[in-house]
């Protein structure tokens, strides 16, 4: 039976994941962390709401991170506000014993000068919606050069919602 150890994690992310209480991968786990640690660039999970697959593309994110460089490495693009901040919440759950790793949840709602603030600090991980992700790249406030990966959580809604300019002007920014 696989475990969480077996994925290779860092102790300091198991030492997070082992705090949450987890013990064994799900399904979609099991399938997409191997995968995005070993670096596969395209993964398309489909599973239902609960079953784990914030895990399963975050713990990868935080593992791949490289904490020593302050560049954004990553960008996580959701729906909504509450997802949003649902997903940053978890990943900091997740490192939250791999120090200095910063993730910033980008929505709106909330001042986006404290946003602007924390992405000038330097941040890590991006989690974001795309309407004020946008908002930021247009301000020139997010730097996206550093960027290895891209996570579309959720992506049919975000199409369905009419994201689909908005997604395609963020990712003109993200390296190929």
């Amino acid at each position: 039976m696989t475990k969480f150890e077996d994925f290779g994690l860092t102790p300091e992310l198991m030492k997070g994941v082992v705090e949450l209480g987890f013990t064994t991968p799900t399904p979609v786990q099991m399938k997409v962390i191997p995968l995005l640690i070993k670096g596969a660039r395209d993964v398309v999970a489909l599973a239902q709401t609960g079953t784990g697959k914030t895990a399963a593309f975050g713990l990868p994110l935080l593992q791949l991170t490289d904490a020593k460089n302050p560049a954004t490495q990553a960008l996580v693009l959701c729906p909504t506000r509450e997802l949003c901040m649902q997903i940053a919440k978890d990943l900091a759950d997740y490192g939250r014993f791999a120090q200095h790793l910063k993730i910033l949840a980008v929505y709106g709602g909330s001042p986006i000068y404290d946003q602007i603030r924390a992405l000038r600090h330097g941040v890590h991980i991006i989690v974001a919606t795309p309407g004020r992700m946008k908002d930021l790249l247009n301000r020139k406030c997010a730097n996206f050069a550093g960027v290895q990966r891209v996570v579309l959580d959720e992506a049919d809604e975000m199409l369905n919602m009419g994201f689909q300019e908005e997604l395609e002007s963020i990712l003109k920014e993200v390296p190929d």
